[in-house]
């Protein structure tokens, strides 16, 4: 059998959930991905004996080797591999096992999570894809103005910093070391998150925090205001092409 057969015969196995052998593979790699996370989860357990540990050990050397050989099947399937290396799907892939494989530092379990909105194919769900679409073009129509936003948010995330400091940093000289430790507070404060570790004690910062909190309000505000209605004209533009489709 040469090459260009086995990977006919293996596309519709792992790339495909219309055939049987096609779901079976799919449902056993999503279900390989929520027991690794659950045994990620039991991990981290401080009261986890010596014995547990060890055994949990070995099963994730396991799922990262089975990991690591789909990753390496998926690429040999794919009609173009780099642009499936690329794409959402692959590089997910490649963060999933990366670490483990590389000796960082870093838990891709936690990544693996993404890799179960590929039960959106399983199950089915193409009645979403209008949504997903409309979504994208939401986006697209958008994009200029997010953009634009997110370097003025940038820039008020520095002035607030600064201005905190200012007022701050003489009264409470570890809390406000620098404008890069104020920076903390900048973000906690215009997000309206306010986690209260780091908050003003003097007359002047508190003023300063209630116009901060003001300004807050429209930065978390903007965003979800600028989506919402980019999404209503993308509805109106996806009438308006069935409209013209029943036209025809």
């Amino acid at each position: 059998m040469s090459i260009r057969d086995l990977r006919r015969r293996l596309r519709p196995v792992v790339e495909s959930t219309h055939t049987r052998s096609g779901r079976l593979f799919t449902t056993v790699v999503q279900g390989l991905i929520v027991v690794s996370m659950i045994t990620f989860a039991i991990e981290t357990l401080p009261t986890l004996s010596p014995s547990w540990r060890h055994a949990l050990e070995v099963f994730e050397a396991v799922t990262v080797t089975v990991f690591a050989m789909e990753y390496l099947l998926r690429l040999f399937v794919a009609s173009r591999p780099i642009k499936y290396a690329t794409s959402f799907f692959g590089v997910i892939d490649f963060l999933a096992i990366a670490p483990a494989l590389l000796g960082i530092a870093f838990d891709g379990r936690t990544i693996r999570a993404l890799r179960l909105v590929r039960l959106l194919r399983l199950f089915k769900l193409a009645r979403y894809n209008a949504a997903v679409r409309r979504l994208h073009l939401a986006l697209k129509i958008a994009w200029e103005e997010l953009v634009l936003f997110l370097a003025v948010a940038l820039i008020l995330f520095f002035v607030a910093a600064a201005g905190i400091y200012q007022f701050e940093h003489e009264a409470q000289p570890e809390a406000f070391a620098s404008i890069f430790h104020s920076l903390w507070w900048a973000v906690v404060t215009l997000t309206t998150v306010g986690y209260g570790d780091v908050y003003p004690i003097t007359v002047g910062g508190r003023v300063f925090t209630f116009f901060v909190l003001l300004v807050g309000l429209g930065v978390v505000a903007a965003p979800t205001a600028m989506v919402a209605s980019a999404l209503t004209r993308a509805r109106q533009i996806e009438d308006d092409r069935e409209i013209e489709e029943v036209g025809v």
